[in-house]
């Protein structure tokens, strides 16, 4: 159910996609985090200002979060997006576990302008072998020992 507090953190994400927008930073895209009533993160997609594929708006609004908390993660949190998270944002909000995202436009919308993440939800359930980009595994032996050195850390912090 939206509330007059959802629509007030969706228009400020909007807000801060139409600033990026403006200053040529990348798409146009915002998000805001917030926590018991505060905003702890804002971001907008700074993709081409940054030279940063990963410089989507929900990952700057994440950092930004994360540090002003001083968590890696956004328990108690919302995401507020201005558009339906793309896989690699919804991979990091998943990693964050925030309590809820809300967002304003469908991947669909984002699509008729030309911002098509269909191609990535599509590669994803494919076996690697079968993905558009080569990929091929190699020295699992060596990545392995790793795994059995972090397996071994007595104080390490599971996450």
């Amino acid at each position: 159910m939206t509330s007059d507090n959802d629509l007030k953190y969706i228009q400020a994400a909007i807000d801060i996609a139409k600033t990026g927008i403006l200053q040529n930073e990348g798409g146009p895209f915002g998000s805001v985090i917030v926590k018991d009533g505060v905003v702890v993160g804002r971001g907008n997609n700074k993709v081409i200002s940054a030279n940063d594929p990963t410089a989507h708006a929900e990952i700057v609004a994440i950092r930004e979060a994360c540090q002003n908390l001083g968590s890696y993660q956004l328990t108690g949190c919302t995401i507020y997006a201005s558009c339906e998270p793309c896989p690699m944002c919804l991979g990091a909000i998943y990693w964050a576990r925030p309590d809820r995202i809300v967002y304003a436009c469908t991947r669909a919308d984002a699509a008729a302008i030309n911002f098509d993440d269909d191609l990535i939800y599509k590669e994803i359930v494919l076996p690697p072998s079968a993905r558009l980009i080569t990929t091929q595994q190699c020295g699992r032996e060596l990545g392995l020992e790793l795994f059995r050195i972090w397996q071994d850390k007595p104080d390490k912090a599971q996450y």
